[in-house]
Formats: structure tokens, C-alpha cells, sequence
């Protein structure tokens, strides 16, 4: 039973890495999912209190990555309606069947918001772009996170051996 679980557990934490860069796919989640998996091993006892820290980084990174474009949007001289273009955007962009929509959605929602609000079109970019500094951001931090679950997967695996 073991064997299965370490091998569920690392596809998991692999999930959780492809999907801390592919949009649809909750990276975080998956990759805490993995580290779960690995705890009920007869071999690997993470304490309880691990494992709540974890989950909570897991739900602020979840929550981040819906807040950080937003909020890069505004940082970068982006008003109210750009803030919500984006946020709308992001959504639109998540279901939207087009290549790389989640992208595209806050970016455009942005660019849309702004010129909404009546700015010009260098200031809609402007905010745009910082929409998608934003996802850069949140994909950076979810990247990071995903490594780490990584590090704990392979060390708890070289440690049972």
C-alpha cells in the first residue's frame, strides 16, 4: 500500500507544479493533496501542525492568485473599473475556450475597464499590463510553492528508502 501512495503522492506534487503554470489546473491544491497522500504512509508522519500550515499557505496562494492582478492593475495607475475589468476578465478567461484565456481575460478586462472610465489607450494598457505583471506574480508564487511541496516529497522519499 505504501508504494501506491508514494507513487500517488509524487503524481500529485507533479500535478501541483504543471498546474501552478497551466491555468484550469488548482496547483496548490493538488500539490497539498500529494503531501497528504505521503503523510499516510506507514513510513512519513508529518506533524499536524505542518500540515495546517501548509494548507493554509495552500488557501492564502489560492486567494492571492485571484487578488494579485487586481491589485497590480491599481499599482499600476489602473481605476475602480479597471480593477473589476480584470477581476471579471480573469473569470471570463478561465472558461473562455480560447488558448490562454486566463492571460487574455484581465489583460483585455483591464484595457476594457479603463477605457470604460474614459482614459486613453496608453493608460488601459498601462493597466493592462499591470494585470499581467500581476499573473506573472501569482504564477511565480504558486511556482514556488509547488517546488517546495516538491522538496518535502523528495526528501520525505529519500528519508523512507
Amino acid at each position: 500500500m505504501d508504494i501506491i501512495l508514494f507513487l500517488a503522492s509524487g503524481l500529485f506534487v507533479v500535478l501541483g507544479i504543471i498546474g501552478a503554470i497551466m491555468p484550469g489546473l488548482p496547483g496548490a491544491p493538488l500539490s497539498y493533496i500529494g503531501l497528504l497522500l505521503l503523510h499516510f504512509t506507514s513510513k512519513i508522519q508529518y506533524s499536524v501542525r505542518f500540515l495546517v500550515i501548509m494548507l493554509l499557505l495552500v488557501i492564502a496562494v489560492q486567494i492571492l492568485d485571484y487578488v494579485v492582478p487586481g491589485w497590480c492593475t491599481k499599482k499600476f495607475g489602473g481605476s475602480r473599473k479597471g480593477v473589476i475589468g480584470s477581476i471579471i476578465g480573469l473569470f471570463v478567461g478561465l472558461f473562455a475556450p480560447i488558448p490562454y484565456g486566463v492571460i487574455i481575460g484581465p489583460f483585455l478586462g483591464a484595457v476594457i475597464g479603463e477605457l470604460i472610465e474614459g482614459r486613453n489607450t496608453a493608460e488601459a494598457l498601462k493597466s493592462g499590463l499591470g494585470s499581467f505583471v500581476g499573473f506573472i506574480l501569482s504564477t511565480g508564487v504558486k511556482l514556488a510553492l509547488g517546488i517546495s511541496f516538491a522538496v518535502f516529497y523528495v526528501k520525505a522519499v529519500i528519508e523512507a528508502i
